[in-house]
């Protein structure tokens, strides 16, 4: 694969030696949960946003914060509460007066968005007016406030978290709303053996420092060279054939378990996904495996079961693997 005009044979493997080094600090903080934290480093060099679902205390906001301090970018944390309103995520502006002239003027004074990565903390906990404030600015990485347009810092990257319990007074995010993330995380209990390391480890010592490996200028590079990965035809007619039959109402499975189908934005959404998880592992060439792998957290937000299903309790990550089975495999297909 040719690098991107911009980048030299010599940069690309210089991106690529920064890897293992931006998993390796990580590890230092985050113990175990090995599929979220490659998962969010998926979104996060496919240029997309994350959707996190988890119980209370599982390391949401110490995983996006240790990201942070690996890659040198600046980190905010917004609390998303019931009176949140969009200005205290955007930015307002103020009457203030210059003492040397006297003259008065409005100034934009910028809100918590204005970071690189943002975590959104329990997001289904604030008004729909809050939310699309937040969910305006992930996909036009810019502000407009008063006329004008402020652009936001690249990299952009956004990791909204929710509970899946303590439902009441909560504002569910609209189908609409949830296609804008590129995935759809769920983070479980760590194993035991995990959880033993983990007490051992944060109820003495100190915190490890996490060091910075990456700048922001290198990571904006990453991501550019995932644009750059190839996908054969077969693999990407299998892609399109996959988010299809998620609208197919003749199909088994769809006819019976979906209501409403993933649009074409979850095709480009898994496209992009198995190109950075590809450049992840080192690999300038989608395979099947990285398909088959992302298909659930690209789907499991952009598809509406019946309620057939669920009353049965059927998950959507259910549906997707019974779509995936049933889903013929491309023709000489590459494979890990």
């Amino acid at each position: 694969m040719p690098p991107p005009p911009e980048l030299t044979e010599a940069d690309v493997q210089r991106l690529l030696a920064q890897i293992p080094r931006l998993r390796a600090e990580i590890a230092k903080a985050i113990i175990g949960q090995q599929t979220v934290v490659e998962e969010l480093l998926t979104a996060f060099i496919a240029g997309g946003h994350c959707l996190l679902e988890g119980l209370p205390g599982l390391g949401k906001t110490l995983l996006i914060r240790t990201l942070a301090q690996a890659v040198q970018l600046s980190f905010h944390r917004i609390q998303f509460t019931p009176d949140l309103m969009p200005s205290d995520i955007i930015g307002t502006e103020v009457l203030e007066e210059d003492h040397a002239t006297g003259r008065r003027f409005f100034q934009f004074n910028r809100g918590p968005i204005f970071g690189q990565l943002i975590l959104a903390d329990e997001i289904n906990r604030t008004p729909p007016k809050t939310q699309a404030a937040l969910l305006d600015a992930m996909q036009e990485c810019s502000v407009t406030y008063g006329g004008k347009t402020h652009a936001l810092d690249r990299p952009f990257f956004v990791l909204a978290s929710q509970n899946p319990i303590e439902q009441s007074g909560t504002y569910p995010l609209p189908e609409a709303q949830l296609d804008r993330f590129l995935l759809y995380l769920t983070i479980e209990y760590p194993a035991e053996a995990d959880e033993l390391t983990m007490l051992a480890r944060t109820t003495g010592a100190p915190p490890p420092t996490i060091e910075p490996v990456m700048s922001a200028a290198e990571i904006v590079q990453l991501q550019q060279l995932a644009r750059s990965v190839m996908v054969s035809d077969p693999l990407l007619d299998y892609l399109n054939r996959l988010v299809r039959s998620t609208r197919d109402r003749a199909h088994p499975v769809t006819g019976r378990w979906i209501r409403w189908g993933a649009g074409p934005r979850a095709g480009q959404s898994l496209v992009l996904a198995a190109k950075a998880r590809a450049l992840l592992a080192g690999r300038f060439a989608v395979t099947l495996d990285d398909i088959r792998t992302l298909a659930a957290p690209v789907l499991r937000h952009r598809i509406l079961l019946t309620f057939e299903a669920e009353a049965e309790n059927v998950t959507r990550d259910q549906v997707v693997r019974e779509l995936l089975a049933a889903l013929p495999p491309p023709a000489s297909p590459l494979r890990e």
